[in-house]
């Protein structure tokens, strides 16, 4: 089994060596690298090739929020999970617009941080239904009208089924789950949202859910 790649991004030398030693002692976790701050993260990225990014968001030079947004934008990205001591706030949200695949907060438990770091290696996001829903109340009071106007004409490029299975990922539901309220098949609903992604142009399953927010369908659905 190849192990996942791990880049750690923290500008405090004891969270780096909390997590590099509760990291070791995983058996399919190799990391590969450790920044003191997201200046150092692209240089970094290039040498080491992490598949998963572990990154902190408050930092002196560059924060975590604008180093994740450069690497998004780049080609073949690592996935990143953004450290926090908060469940939801402005910057968590702007890194999962960005394109984070999810956040642990700094007090979670040691195997809950090493099962997200495997979870988002294989292509999940790590976000329950309840924190998805928490994030949601915070981005708004509603969308303000332009990002609704636009995320609106983006979503009109789905079809009814597509955008079906869009706000059952906006409601935190899982493939299984979608495919049972829907009635197909779980690989075709991964199908699905393989089509939604490339579509509207985002990087995971948080984008979608935020996505659906922005234009206002989980109200129209009664969520």
């Amino acid at each position: 089994m190849t192990a996942i790649r791990l880049l750690l991004v923290d500008d405090d030398p004891l969270v780096r060596a909390g997590l590099s030693f509760m990291m070791g002692g995983a058996d399919d976790i190799e990391i590969v690298g450790e920044a003191a701050d997201g200046s150092e993260v692209e240089a970094l990225v290039d040498r080491t090739r992490p598949d998963v990014v572990l990154m902190d968001i408050r930092m002196p030079t560059v924060d975590g929020l604008t180093a994740t947004e450069r690497l998004r934008a780049r080609k073949e990205a690592p996935q990143v999970v953004v450290l926090t001591t908060f469940h939801a706030d402005d910057q968590v949200l702007r890194a999962l617009r960005a394109g984070a695949a999810g956040f642990v907060l700094k007090d979670t438990p040691p195997a809950e941080i090493v099962a997200a770091v495997r979870r988002v290696a294989a292509g999940d996001p790590v976000l329950s239904p309840s924190v998805t829903r928490q994030l949601m109340e915070h981005a708004a009071g509603g969308a303000p009208d332009a990002r609704r106007t636009t995320a609106r004409d983006r979503v009109g490029a789905l079809n009814d089924r597509e955008r079906e299975v869009a706000v059952a990922v906006g409601q935190g539901r899982s493939n299984a789950q979608i495919a049972a309220e829907l009635f197909m098949s779980v690989a075709t609903v991964k199908t699905h949202v393989s089509r939604i992604l490339a579509k509207l142009d985002l990087n995971n399953r948080v984008q979608i859910a935020l996505l659906t927010y922005d234009a206002g369908l989980l109200e129209e659905d009664g969520h």
